[in-house]
This record gives structure tokens, sequence and C-alpha cells, in this order.
């Protein structure tokens, strides 16, 4: 059988995704697995051990691009997030299997459906996920943790990222877009108390995170030589094989913390109190500490006229140095604080 699982979004998302493939390849003898992700994400999947082959698009492809992605060969096709425009090129396609959920109104494109409200919070997303595998009639098994693989050289070339930092190492990404943020003046004098410390780090994020750190703060004319500015420089492979040669990366609740988490780094990751974010959904399946401030789970952010609008204010620079050393000291199982 050849399957197709869908899951055209996040690093996050389609990393928490990976349990799928892993347990098809355990229930399935002979399967073909592949991944329908986006361009950015699909280096996440080189070299997987579960993953065959991986296709990308883009949302804004035209129609006959995605009608193609299934279109050679796909027997079944697995809508882990069900994306009406790439449901109906399925269905166009005549993909024999489509599983999808059963409560949106273009449900009538799948033919296998999954009765689960994923907005109940009841569970992981990647829990969520592999209960998909019930639409191909098959009995998922308990979640394992995703893993990463990076060959020697990205290893090797990850640790030349290091090259005359201090140890331990931490990687601070102060970027992300599915979460409130952790002020950008924190992140700074998160970094400047680290390297005060005797701590290595190093700094990641896209280009545009790395603008937006630099404006409107007061910044050092430079930041002390044990920490190295790559925000805007790394590749997501790159970003991989940095991340695997720390001890401890902090971010907020967005894809670094799960490629560490995938990859055996423990992480010191700060979470928003909407209801969206849940820990319970959303955590990061490694070892480390999770944060989230001790205020009202909120639908949604509304700003100012919030009574807790500094809610992650509670989260001090001196209570995130002192969880990183504790974490880089003795990892172990996730722990959720709430302060």
């Amino acid at each position: 059988m050849n399957v197709l699982i869908v899951r055209p979004d996040g690093i996050g998302d389609v990393l928490l995704s990976l349990p799928v493939a892993t347990q098809l390849r355990r229930l399935v003898p002979g399967v073909r697995i592949g991944f329908l992700t986006s361009p950015t994400v699909a280096p996440l999947l080189d070299r997987h051990p579960d993953v065959d082959y991986v296709q990308t698009i883009r949302f804004t492809d035209p129609w006959k691009e995605l009608r193609h992605a299934f279109s050679q060969g796909v027997e079944a096709a697995i809508f882990l997030k069900p994306f009406r425009r790439l449901m109906w090129a399925a269905w166009v396609a005549g993909v024999p299997i489509r599983v999808a959920t059963g409560y949106r109104w273009y449900s009538l494109l799948a033919n296998r459906h999954i009765y689960e409200h994923r907005s109940d919070f009841s569970k992981h997303e990647s829990e969520y996920n592999v209960d998909m595998l019930k639409g191909l009639g098959l009995c998922p098994q308990p979640v394992s943790h995703p893993v990463l693989t990076l060959t020697e050289a990205e290893r090797a070339a990850g640790s030349s990222r290091w090259s005359g930092l201090p140890s331990p190492r931490v990687v601070v990404h102060p970027g992300g877009i599915s979460a409130r943020r952790w002020r950008l003046e924190q992140y700074r004098d998160l970094v400047l108390t680290l390297t005060d410390r005797g701590y290595g780090v190093v700094l990641t994020g896209s280009d545009q995170e790395r603008r937006e750190f630099g404006k409107g703060l007061s910044l050092p004319t430079a930041f002390p030589s044990e920490a190295v500015d790559l925000m805007g420089k790394l590749s997501l492979r790159e970003l991989m094989s940095v991340i695997a040669n720390a001890h401890v990366v902090v971010s907020g609740a967005t894809g670094p913390a799960h490629l560490a988490a995938a990859l055996g780094i423990p992480t010191v990751t700060l979470f928003d109190p909407r209801r969206n974010n849940l820990p319970v959904r959303w955590k990061p399946l490694g070892m480390g500490v999770l944060l989230r401030p001790d205020v009202p789970t909120c639908d949604k952010c509304i700003g100012e006229v919030c009574p807790y609008w500094d809610c992650l204010d509670r989260f001090t620079v001196a209570t995130v140095t002192s969880l990183v050393s504790k974490v880089s000291e003795a990892p172990s199982a996730l722990t959720v604080l709430h302060l």
C-alpha cells in the first residue's frame, strides 16, 4: 500500500505527525509511506527511516499541481488536518482511500471518517494524529516520541558552530509565530545573564525575527564573546544540527522546542495561557521544564485590556536562568510549572 500523510503546515505540526509514519511501518508490512508537506518544512524529513518519499506543495500552487500530488500511485491519503483544497484534489485524483475528520461540511470529500474533536484538548496532538490510522482499519499503539535523524557530517558541522564557546551550551530562540512571546528585552537579558555565568549561547531564529530582535532594543554594541548570533543564517537542517550539539534549548511554544525534544535535547519552554496552546496537546515530547503562567486560561489574547496582560512577565530572567542550570545539570522527564 502507498500511503500519503498530508500535513503541509508548521515544523511542530509535521514533527508530531511522524508517529503516524512510525506506526504505519510497524503495522503494515511492505507499506510505502509518503509525506505531503510544505517546501519549508520538508527538509525535516530527510533520511527519516519511516518516510520513503516527500512531496511538497504550497497553498497558492495551481490546481493542477495540487491534483498531481495525489496522482502518483497514492492508494490512501490521511488528512491529519482537513485542508479543503487538498481534500478536493485527492477526490478528483481518485485516491481510493481518503481518511479525514467527519465533522466538516467538506468531509464528504473523504470516504473514511474519524469522529474526534481536537478542540476538546483531551490528549496530545501526536495521539490525535495516530488515531487517524483507524481510518485504515488499524489499531493505533501507544505513541513513542518522534525521533529525528542527522548524518555524522551534519552533527560535525553543527558542533563547529559552537567552536570557541564555553559549556554548557544553550540555544536561545526568541522567535515563533504560533504563540505569544516572552518580551524580547527578557530574551536579551537572558543571553547576557547566561554568558555572564559562563554558558555558551547561540541565538537562533529567522531573518525576520533577527530584525525584530534588534528593532527598538537597547542592544549592547556587541554581545559577549560567549554568544553567537545565528539568527537568519541557518537552514532547517543546520538549525537541527546546532540544537543537537546543545545542552538546553530555551524558546516559546514553537518549532525548535519540538526539534530539541526529538533530538534528545532538554528544553525550557515558555507557554502562554491561551486555550489553543494548552500543554496537554502541544507540549514537547522530551525532557526539561515547561513554564505556564498561573492565570486563567483564555480563548484568545485580547491585548492590554486583559487584567493578566503581563502574564508572561511572571517568567523572570532569574527563574529561567535557574531552570537552565537545573536542566543542563540533571535532565529528566518534562515537568510543567505554573508561575
